[in-house]
């Protein structure tokens, strides 16, 4: 559960209460900026490739209290094709979160899969059979970067920027509107901006983000939005999730992330009042506080999430209002609605990730009627992943994708130029696997959770080394994060796209200055975010595991006396650089970290708070973000890559070793 003090819990319930009792007015032919309690209703053009007539953004903050007055241009408040009440319009809402960049799947001996393409295709083909009374919108849930070698397009500064590839491509495929994810900041706002304003032609929504130094609310994204299509006013509210957006960044330190449910509840009144139906883009995950869906293969940190917005929404809403969600990276509703996934009135849906679902919600919604005479109903459908390795007659041949699946003019007119683009990069053989036994995906997956990982003592003992060239000189230790290993390598040669695939999140490298007190403190603390042998049975080892556990170089040796429960795990018998730690707590050595730790892993929580991930008694987690920093701003991928050209050949001999520098006792 959400962790509210009973005065916090009040003052929250008060807010609610206060926002759920307004009832906004709307002011006509006001240009005045809007001030506290006002949104100022301004007219922007929509995607020309989307389906939006009419395009309304709703300016101003929600974060100070309750939206109580609407300053709307000319023409604005009332559609300009005013519906008679009963009128019906059925709104068919396709949508996607977490693409990931995952628009076109790359793959040298399956084909191609071509996910966005057959979305385009799916779109497109409802749009051309859709009625005179049929509305079909499409909709980004976020998280639309980090995940693909199509991130390399995007850059880290403005002299490497070559395209916001998930951005022009749903520009392209005629996306109406999508919300800010937390991996839209992986690369930093001022990244975001130049991807924001060269390639997104739809407008991009978040209530709750605020503070950037790069990016400005009402500028380059905006709370809400309505959208007038055939007389209908379709409202859209956004909001990101606080716990994972990389805030605290030393290239944005004011970046923040506002509680979800009461941006919500102040705008939607307001939001409400100048529409006929109410979509909230939530990319905050399915469920509340700790909860497992999606991709966590045991409970996860979500915070507020889609449950408390809609325990929030709810109550307070008239007109029809659905909730379609992002983040967890979970398949909801596949067989029709599920009956758990209404709350408090809300219909959630989400549609997994990576382009592996095209979700759809068919709203039938009768003018002026409120929420008495709605019918929804809810979708997903598959996409296909290609094999042309299978012939007809094989099993999966009918299910896998092929010719005549995907729009191939979108594929080959937006696509197929940034896939050139990458040609040279995705291709190139930065070293020769000499053995797989011991890094393979299989290998790896099932180790990166339980104990020592050979892929992870090969980027940490490479990354030590080729610490020699790093700013301020080289490091004694470094460290990696269990569930940023993707997968493993296979024998042969290895290109940059494979070993992009091994660790696909965007992280640079932080040098930290710890004494070998805290050392031993922090290898206790991992000791006790370890998966116990008794949980592997019941634990999907290629989901999540989401508790910070790492892996840390070969200087640091230590084995983990698991006790009879997680709070009971110690690391004993620990040495640094051969020597016992006990002889040198307040001795100092610096250890490289992945950005993602070393900003407190979020909810993975080196952070101080209680360690999550579903480890059991509240255990508080030990805090790195108060240590000595050096922010190198090197990019910890790029600094290995360059390491393994020069290594060659990766074998035992050149790092890929379990040497006992974890074991359990």
């Amino acid at each position: 559960m959400s962790r509210l003090t009973r005065r916090g819990f009040l003052a929250r319930s008060s807010a609610l209460a206060a926002a759920a009792a307004v009832s906004p007015v709307i002011v006509s032919r006001a240009r005045a900026n809007p001030g506290p309690g006002q949104l100022a209703m301004v007219s922007v053009a929509p995607n020309p490739r989307g389906s939006i007539e009419k395009l309304y953004l709703l300016k101003g903050d929600p974060l100070a209290g309750p939206i109580t007055t609407i300053l709307a241009e000319d023409g604005a408040a009332e559609p300009a094709r005013a519906l008679p009440d009963g009128t019906r319009r059925v709104l068919r809402l396709m949508h996607y979160n977490d693409m990931h960049n995952h628009m076109t799947d790359l793959h040298p001996k399956r084909g191609d899969t071509h996910r966005l393409a057959q979305m385009v295709q799916q779109v497109n083909a409802a749009k051309a059979a859709a009625a005179d009374d049929e509305i079909v919108l499409f909709l980004s849930g976020g998280d639309d970067h980090t995940g693909s070698v199509f991130d390399e397009l995007l850059g880290w500064s403005p002299e490497e920027f070559v395209a916001d590839a998930g951005y022009r491509a749903a520009s392209a495929a005629g996306v109406d509107l999508a919300v800010l994810g937390n991996h839209e900041f992986d690369r930093g706002a001022a990244q975001l901006k130049i991807g924001l304003d060269r390639d997104a032609a739809f407008p991009v929504l978040s209530a709750n983000v605020h503070s950037s130094a790069h990016i400005a609310r009402d500028v380059d994204y905006t709370p809400a939005a309505v959208a007038e299509v055939k007389g209908l006013r379709i409202g859209f509210i956004g909001l990101t999730t606080a716990i994972d957006t990389r805030t605290g960044m030393e290239s944005d330190p004011t970046l923040a992330v506002a509680s979800p449910v009461e941006s919500a509840a102040n705008l939607y009144k307001a939001v409400e009042a100048v529409s006929d139906v109410v979509v909230i883009l939530s990319h905050c995950g399915y469920g509340r506080g700790m909860h497992k869906s999606g991709k966590a293969a045991a409970a996860r940190l979500i915070g507020e999430g889609d449950f408390d917005i809609a325990d929030a929404i709810g109550p307070m809403s008239e007109k029809p209002v659905v909730l379609i969600g992002g983040h967890s990276h979970t398949a909801l509703n596949a067989e029709g609605i599920d009956a758990d996934n209404m709350v408090a009135g809300l219909l959630l849906t989400q549609a997994k990730a990576n382009g592996q679902f095209l979700g759809e919600i068919a709203m039938s919604v009768a003018k002026g009627q409120g929420r008495d005479q709605w019918f929804s109903s809810v979708a997903l459908h598959p996409v296909k992943r290609r094999d042309d390795r299978l012939k007809p007659g094989d099993d999966g041949y009918d299910r896998a994708e092929h010719d005549g699946d995907y729009d191939a003019g979108f594929e080959a007119q937006v696509m197929a130029p940034m896939i050139a683009a990458l040609d040279g990069k995705l291709s190139e053989v930065i070293a020769e696997v000499a053995d797989d036994t011991l890094v393979s995906t299989p290998r790896t997956v099932a180790d990166r959770y339980v104990g020592e990982v050979a892929i992870g003592n090969l980027m940490n003992d490479t990354l030590v080394k080729r610490s020699a060239s790093f700013p301020g000189g080289p490091v004694d230790f470094s460290l990696f994060n269990a569930t940023g290993l993707a997968r493993g390598i296979d024998k042969g040669p290895l290109t940059f796209r494979e070993w992009f695939d091994v660790m696909p999140y965007a992280d640079v490298i932080d040098v930290a200055t710890l004494t070998g007190a805290q050392i031993r403190d922090m290898l206790t603390s991992n000791a006790r975010r370890i998966l116990r042998p008794e949980e592997v049975a019941g634990t999907d080892l290629t989901g999540f595991v989401s508790r910070g556990f790492l892996h840390f170089s070969s200087g640091i040796r230590y084995r983990i006396a698991l006790g009879a429960s997680a709070a009971d795990a110690r690391a004993v018998d620990i040495t640094l650089n051969g020597t016992p730690v006990e002889e040198l707590l307040d001795q100092s050595f610096t250890m490289a970290f992945n950005s993602y730790i070393s900003l407190g892993a979020f909810g993975e929580t080196w952070n101080g708070k209680p360690i999550g991930g579903g480890v059991a008694g509240e255990i508080p987690s030990f805090d790195v973000r108060g240590l000595p920093w050096n922010h190198t701003g090197l990019v910890y991928r790029n600094e290995l890559i360059a390491a393994l050209r020069e290594i060659g050949t990766i074998s035992e001999t050149t790092g890929v070793v379990l040497d006992g520098r974890l074991a359990l006792a």
